[in-house]
C-alpha cells in the first residue's frame, strides 16, 4: 500500500518537473517575444522617422497631452527634400558661373537677383514667346520706333540667344507687353518687370520704353533701339554688368551688344534656371 502511495507521488512530481520545464521553455519566451516586438516600432520612429514625419509626430503627441518626443541626434538637411542629383546638379552650375568670370558677368547677375536664381524662358523656340508690340499715344512717339525694337529682338536672335520671340500677338493673348510712355520720374529710358514661377521660368513681362530721356531730350529711332537691346536683354533672363562696356550697364554707353553680353546670354540659356542655393 506505501509502495503504491509513493510511485503515486513520484508520478505526480515527475509530471510537475515536466511541467514547469515546458512552462519555462516555450509559455514565457513566447510573452517576451511580444513585448520586444511591440516596442519595436516605437524604438524604430525616434531613431529613424523622417524629418517631414517628424513634425506629425510632435503633433500628435501634444493632442495627446504627452511631451513631445526629443530631436535625433542626426541634423536635418535644410531642404530634405531635394535630392543628392539636384543639389550636385547646382554645385555644377555654380562652378561654371565662377569659371566664366573672366568672360561673362553671370556672377553678377545671381548677386542682383536677390534670391540666388537664374531666370529664363524655357523651351521657347518651337513655340516664340508671344509679344505685343503695338504704338503708342505718347509725345513724340514715332512708328519708326517700332521697327527698332524689331531690330533690337533680331540682334539678340543673331547672337545665338536659343528663345524666339513672335512680335505680332494681340495683347489679350501676348505673354509679353511693349509700353510706352513720355519719360520716366529716375534717370532711366526704359524698364522691365518679369514674372516667374517657383523654378525660375519666366512666364510673363511687361517692357516700358520712354520717348524722352531724363533730361527732356526726345529720343530718336536708334536711341530707342539701343534702349530695346538693353531692356530685351532684362527680358532674356540678364541683369546688370558692371562694365560700361557691355549694353547691359545700368547706365548704357555702347550702341550695341558686347562679346560679354553674348557670352552670358549663351551660358545662361546652357545652364537649367531655378535656385543655385
Amino acid at each position: 500500500m506505501i509502495e503504491r502511495r509513493l510511485s503515486v507521488l513520484v508520478a505526480g512530481l515527475i509530471v510537475f518537473l515536466v511541467f514547469a520545464m515546458l512552462w519555462n521553455g516555450f509559455v514565457r519566451p513566447s510573452h517576451r517575444s511580444a513585448r520586444i516586438e511591440s516596442a519595436a516600432p516605437s524604438s524604430t520612429l525616434v531613431t529613424i522617422i523622417p524629418d517631414s514625419a517628424t513634425a506629425r509626430r510632435d503633433t500628435t503627441a501634444r493632442q495627446a497631452g504627452q511631451s513631445p518626443p526629443p530631436p535625433t541626434a542626426a541634423p536635418a538637411p535644410a531642404d530634405p527634400g531635394t535630392s543628392y542629383m539636384v543639389l550636385l546638379a547646382r554645385s555644377e552650375t555654380r562652378r561654371r558661373i565662377r569659371a566664366s568670370a573672366g568672360y561673362t558677368y553671370l556672377n553678377e547677375v545671381v548677386a542682383e537677383s536677390g534670391d540666388s536664381m537664374l531666370h529664363r524662358w524655357d523651351n521657347r523656340i518651337f513655340t516664340p514667346v508671344r509679344v505685343f508690340l503695338g504704338p503708342g499715344t505718347a509725345a513724340n512717339f514715332q512708328t519708326s520706333f517700332l521697327d527698332a525694337v524689331r531690330e533690337a529682338f533680331e540682334r539678340w536672335q543673331q547672337a545665338g540667344v536659343p528663345v524666339r520671340f513672335r512680335l505680332d500677338a494681340d495683347s489679350v493673348s501676348a505673354e509679353v507687353h511693349f509700353a510706352w510712355k513720355v519719360q520716366f520720374e529716375m534717370k532711366r529710358t526704359g524698364q522691365t518687370d518679369l514674372t516667374w514661377d517657383q523654378d525660375g521660368h519666366l512666364v510673363n513681362g511687361v517692357v516700358t520704353l520712354a520717348t524722352f530721356d531724363p533730361g527732356g531730350r526726345p529720343l530718336a529711332a536708334d536711341d530707342v533701339r539701343v534702349v530695346a537691346l538693353h531692356e530685351i536683354g532684362h527680358l532674356i533672363g540678364l541683369d546688370h554688368s558692371s562694365d560700361s562696356a557691355d549694353v547691359m550697364f545700368a547706365n548704357t554707353k555702347v550702341r550695341d551688344l558686347s562679346p560679354r553680353d553674348i557670352a552670358s546670354a549663351l551660358l545662361l540659356y546652357q545652364l537649367s534656371p531655378g535656385t543655385l542655393r
